[in-house]
């Protein structure tokens, strides 16, 4: 499978440059991303758990990408909804992962479903729903 030409440039936008969000893995409607641990991440110096800013930053990224992965433009895209569920926190210390499927499209709205975890897809820290308007402009790709 083909990495959507979005996604070789994911990493160079502003906010997931900022934070170290890495494209791990691209199928044909799931990618899966990395947000590195380091201590710019974290939330609380006492507990020292990440922000939950930064895992939500994660959480919205993967899902935008798994639907440029999955649509067959570059059709631009804007999160019209996002619910997240935190079940834990994420320990200091362990990268986090987000799975995300695009699991419907239609001509304007697009759906995904994202889990996040360190180092067990079982044991998640939260799941998420969103939701995208797709335009009928294209991404700018430079």
């Amino acid at each position: 499978m083909s990495v959507h030409p979005f996604l070789e440039k994911m990493n160079q936008t502003p906010h997931a440059k900022q934070l170290g969000i890495q494209l791990v893995s691209a199928e044909k409607n799931t990618v899966t991303l990395k947000l590195p641990f380091n201590d710019a991440i974290i939330g609380d110096p006492i507990s020292r758990v990440i922000h939950g800013g930064a895992i939500t930053t994660l959480i919205d990224t993967a899902s935008g990408a798994c639907v440029f992965q999955a649509q067959d433009s570059l059709r631009a895209l804007a999160t019209l909804d996002l619910r997240v569920d935190y079940s834990r926190p994420a320990a200091t210390g362990e990268d986090v992962h987000a799975v995300a499927e695009c699991y419907q499209m239609t001509h304007s709205i697009a759906f995904s479903r994202v889990t996040v975890f360190t180092t067990d897809i079982k044991k998640p820290i939260a799941t998420a729903l969103a939701t995208f308007m797709r335009s009928n402009k294209e991404f700018p790709v430079g």
